[in-house]
């Protein structure tokens, strides 16, 4: 088996919301707009986000308040520092302030206006390195 690129598909009740909130605070682009869904990508190693739009044949009151639960797209980043600077002044719902975890990691959170949660990580060299 050879990957040649990578996507994650998230099922969502808004989808422009989120295409939204991906162009303007992670850098994706549109490559495809289809009734219901929306591919982003970007010129770097991240993978492809595919939007698309949570049943529709549920009545808008069955959806409402439901959000994804215990997925998080994460992204490895360098300079994460400036990261939250910049998203904090694009007023990005940054729902985790940037910390130093134990185990040798910067992180921090965003989440989309559809409940999507990114965490933003940046791996810190060991010590004496």
């Amino acid at each position: 088996m050879n990957v040649i690129a990578t996507a994650v598909t998230l099922s969502v009740g808004d989808v422009t919301a989120s295409s939204r909130f991906f162009t303007t605070h992670l850098g994706f682009r549109e490559l495809m707009v289809a009734a219901g869904s929306i591919c982003l990508s970007r010129d770097d190693s991240a993978c492809d986000i595919v939007l698309v739009q949570r049943d529709s044949r549920l009545p808008a009151e069955a959806l409402r308040g439901r959000r994804p639960e215990g997925m998080i797209v994460s992204f490895t980043v360098t300079g994460i520092a400036a990261e939250q600077e910049r998203l904090r002044g694009e007023g990005a719902d940054i729902t985790m302030p940037l910390r130093r975890e134990p185990w040798g990691e910067w992180v921090l959170r965003l989440t989309d206006p559809n409940g999507v949660v990114v965490q933003l990580v940046e791996w810190l060299p060991p010590a004496g390195f």
